[in-house]
Parts: C-alpha cells; structure tokens; sequence
C-alpha cells in the first residue's frame, strides 16, 4: 500500500498532463444494480412467477427507465471527482450484476439516460457476483443482496449490504460526504472482541488504553478509507492550483470511543498516513444526532443497531462483519 500510495503521489506532482490512471491505480467501486436503482417491480416479478416471467418483464419494459436506487446519489457524486480531473480520471464504477447481458439490458439503457459514466460491466445470469471482485482492484462492493455481500466479505473481499431508505439527491448539491464507524469498519474488530465478552467499558478502556500506541489491523473498508484519502489530497493540490476549486469529498468517522479509548483510532490512522475532514467520539450516543447535521451520502457500520435515522432518508450500509455479526 505505501508503494501505492507513492505511485500515487508521483502522478499528482508531475507538471506534464496526466495520463488515466490504469485500472489497478483507480479507486473502484462495486455497484449491484440492486443499489444503484430500484428494482422492486421486477424483482416481485421474479419472486411470484420465476426467471422466464422476469427475462419477458425486462423486455418489455426496456425502455422504461428505472428510479434511482439508495445507492445513485452516492455514486452520481463519486463519478464526480473524474469530471473535476478528466485527465487523470482517478475513479471508476463498475456494474455487476446476476442478470443475464439480455435483461441487464434496461439497467445500461438507464445508466445511459441518467448521464453515469459506467462502462464497464458483469452479467452473471444468475451467479454471484463476488468472484470477479478483485479481477476489476475493487475497493467496495455495495448491493442490496445479503448472500452476495456475506460470501464476498467472507473471501476477504470488501462489501456492503445497502439498507432500505429514502434518500434525497439534491442536484445542487455536489459534495460527496462519506461517514464510517470505527471498529469492524476501517479497523478490524479486535476492540470489539474485548467489549462483546463481558460489556465492561472499563476492560475495554483499559484494553484500549495499554495498547494506545499500537495500530488497529486493517478492516474490511481500510482500503476503501485509504485511497478516498488519495482523492483527497488530489484536491488539496487542485484547490492550491486555483483557490476556486470546489472540493468534492468530505469524510466523517463516528464511532461509539470515547476518551481514553480515542487514542487508538488516532493512532491508527496516523500509522497508515491517513485523516478524516471530521471524526466523532460519542460515547454510545446516538449516531443518528450527528448522522442528521453531517448528512452522509452513505454510513457504513457493521451494527445494524446503529444504522438508522428518524426520517429514514439517510442511506445506510451494513457491513455484516466480524464479532458483531455472529
């Protein structure tokens, strides 16, 4: 990863133009056409009358363009950052999907009508997806599917599972903001072991505490964590080239820690080069009372008892890995 990030770090502070980054070097991300739009009419489809009634479904409706699903105003502002630096064009989205090339046809047909810069894409007709993650370097993989998410993060391959919502994209909007719980999310969930044994906060700060010098592991969304800060410093020097410059991402952690236990986080993140715009202790506070003011384009945490929000317009992903997911 340091070799990457250098690799990285040449491109940015040569002054000749900048050639697209090769598919290794780009951030990557994932998307199920079951995130990215809506999908529920024809999945009942599916469900009450079988493939054959689903392949002629699609057919017929190919030409009606589908709505957008919890995960397009993520990846609408995610594709963002290439039209901000089109001659690098650091990031890339990939569809992949268990329909076939002929009933995926009305997904690319949408993808086309809504002005989203995917090209390349899987028709697995009917497989998992989850195989061919690291042949496209994904750094996520995001979908609605519970077994495609759980089989990916159990080949160690990082994923989501995109939770019902109804999220507002706000065309006049163009920051991308990305929140993420600490443990089990970025870090690997070792923490998390020490509190599920006994629920005592104070083994767990005194776990924390002795250990505050050394680094959390990698969780499964470090990688993810990581190159969204490549991104960042790439518009750090954007906005030093000309201070007009708009930034487009800005990064939240929330995570339950409090004081001791903040000083390992810190020194994780430290450790691996990285920072966050804005992190959050709370104590087991309400991460919906933040949640609110920050308005994430996308949570991920890998407690579904933290992913939720009054309204029900914050989009949410649940990373079902690690300790407290068994």
């Amino acid at each position: 990863m340091q070799q990457r990030r250098m690799r990285y770090s040449n491109a940015l502070s040569t002054t000749a133009p900048i050639m697209p980054y090769p598919i290794e070097h780009k951030l990557v991300i994932g998307i199920a056409s079951s995130a990215l739009f809506d999908l529920s009419a024809s999945h009942q489809v599916y469900l009450e009358h079988g493939p054959e009634a689903y392949r002629s479904y699609q057919e017929a409706h190919l030409n009606s363009v589908l709505d957008k699903g919890v995960a397009f105003p993520f990846i609408r502002r995610f594709l963002s950052i290439n039209q901000a630096h089109p001659q690098a064009a650091p990031v890339e989205v990939v569809l992949f999907s268990r329909n076939s090339p002929e009933t995926g046809l009305r997904v690319m047909n949408s993808i086309a009508h809504y002005g989203l810069d995917i090209a390349r894409a899987c028709f697995l007709t009917g497989e998992s997806p989850y195989r061919y993650l690291p042949a496209f370097n994904t750094s996520l993989f995001l979908s609605a599917n519970e077994d495609d998410v759980r089989r990916a993060l159990a080949a160690d391959y990082p994923a989501g599972l995109v939770l019902p919502s109804r999220p507002e994209d706000d065309a006049a909007d163009g920051e991308l903001r990305i929140a993420f719980d600490f443990d089990g999310v970025i870090a690997d969930d070792e923490s998390e072991t020490i509190f599920k044994r006994n629920h005592d906060v104070a083994e767990f700060h005194a776990h924390e505490t002795a250990r505050a010098a050394i680094p959390h592991q990698p969780g499964p969304l470090a990688d993810l964590f990581r190159k969204l800060s490549v991104m960042q410093r790439l518009e750090e020097e954007a906005q030093r080239a000309d201070p007009a410059y708009q930034k487009i991402l800005r990064i939240a952690i929330i995570t339950a820690r409090s004081a001791p236990a903040h000083a390992r986080v810190v020194t994780t993140l430290k450790s691996w080069g990285v920072s966050a715009n804005e992190t959050f202790f709370l104590g087991g506070m309400e991460k919906a009372r933040v949640l609110s003011v920050f308005r994430p384009h996308m949570f991920f945490d890998d407690q579904l008892s933290h992913l939720h929000s009054p309204a029900g317009d914050i989009p949410m992903v649940h990373i079902p890995f690690g300790v407290a997911n068994r």
